[in-house]
């Protein structure tokens, strides 16, 4: 069995910025990034991508060329996890032990629960942007659409960047209006949430952007499966109830069910509250409530925070200031108070910035009203957002 002082099992955005925050602290620090995937991606972009001014080659990097130099990345799967005795297992039947266990392996897309999705998935005017190689076929279809019917859905789980369902609908109705075809589409929204949006002054916003284009909000309604080659999408409300509506569409854009891997869910890290299989973790400093040497933040953890890439900026530092603490035994006051921030394009060139807290409180972070939807923001998200990321944010220094 291979020991390192540090083990971090995930190499996307949390996993990377957290080794590198780290070995800025103590460059001597012995930090091993258990990553199966040679390619790294900035997925935010996808959204844009799916909408025809952003190109997907630009979004795909080699991950080796963001492994910090000073840590060893094993090229391998996490399988099974067993912090009593701190040690892991990976894919490849390798064993692991650590002084500190960082898990963040992201979020676990459920493509199968939606029954016929998967066959579906890229044909059949079916489309996702939370795909690398279906989010071109979303433009595609967007730019081909002649009028109709057109559905985006949103499930009843936490998503990652819970704004992404509903963007590429807000520039597909866009595109639409420019090309004088929108009175002829018929735009439906199917979501498992409550509310268009968790935070009132910006579900306002979206709310008068649903009634300017004409779109239909279905609230607390789950996706249950689809019929690609008929091209029809059922649905039930989440109620309880078994009463199963159907919608015919010519267009689909879908956002699958998400939770916790597999790995993680069976594990005994997993929150027992949840059948998501969160990660199980202080909300404010991100140990874990019960392996005091083991870590989350990012998509994976309990933390009710909206995920998404600003979340984990916010996160992470915290996070690192919890772990240099304890392998120094010390104490830290560092605290996350669940901001987290969703930028959601209302049309081409116009964005609204979303900042908000665990209290879902506007939490913004420039001297204007926010709410209100500008292009200085669209630039910050297509421009400034993806040069940081590749940049700043993996290197530890944003």
């Amino acid at each position: 069995m291979t020991h390192h002082q540090i083990i971090i099992v995930g190499g996307g955005n949390a996993g990377l910025s957290v080794a590198s925050k780290l070995l800025l602290k103590n460059k001597r620090l012995d930090i091993a990034i258990v990553e199966p995937s040679e390619k790294h991606y900035y997925q935010p972009a996808w959204t844009l991508v799916g909408a025809g001014t952003f190109n997907i080659a630009d979004t795909e990097k080699d991950e080796v060329n963001y492994i910090p130099k000073q840590a060893k990345w094993i090229k391998d799967a996490a399988a099974t996890f067993d912090p009593d005795n701190n040690a892991l297992t990976c894919a490849s039947g390798a064993k692991y032990s650590y002084a500190v266990l960082i898990v963040v392996p992201g979020i676990q897309l459920d493509w199968g629960n939606i029954a016929g999705l998967k066959e579906t998935l890229g044909k059949n005017d079916v489309t996702s942007n939370y795909l690398f190689k279906t989010a071109p076929y979303t433009w595609e279809l967007v730019k081909n659409f002649k009028g109709g019917t057109a559905v985006f859905t949103n499930p009843p789980t936490p998503v990652k960047c819970g704004g992404a369902p509903h963007k590429i609908m807000w520039l597909a109705c866009d595109y639409w209006r420019k090309q004088g075809i929108l009175d002829k589409c018929n735009v439906h929204f199917i979501s498992g949430g409550s509310i268009l949006f968790g935070v009132e002054e910006y579900r306002k916003t979206l709310q008068e952007k649903a009634d300017e284009y004409g779109v239909h909000i279905h609230l607390k309604q789950n996706v249950t499966r689809i019929d690609g080659p008929g091209h029809n999408i059922y649905y039930k409300n989440n109620d309880g109830s078994n009463m199963e509506e159907a919608m015919h569409f010519d267009m689909l854009h879908v956002v699958p069910p998400q939770s916790a891997p597999d790995v993680v869910k069976t594990s005994p890290l997993a929150d027992p509250s949840t059948p998501l299989g969160w990660i199980e973790v202080d909300k404010h400093t991100f140990q874990h409530t019960r392996f005091k040497n083991v870590f989350s933040c990012g998509d994976v953890c309990n933390a009710p925070a909206s995920r998404t890439g600003a979340a984990i900026r916010k996160q992470a530092p915290v996070m690192v200031e919890h772990i240099m603490a304890y392998l120094n035994g010390t104490t830290s006051k560092a605290s996350y108070d669940g901001y987290s921030a969703c930028p959601i394009p209302t049309q081409y060139g116009k964005l609204m910035l979303a900042e908000f807290d665990y209290s879902n409180k506007p939490k913004m972070t420039f001297p204007i009203n926010q709410a209100k939807p500008r292009w200085t923001m669209w630039l910050l998200k297509k421009f400034v957002l993806p040069w940081l990321y590749w940049n700043k944010i993996l290197q530890g220094k944003a």
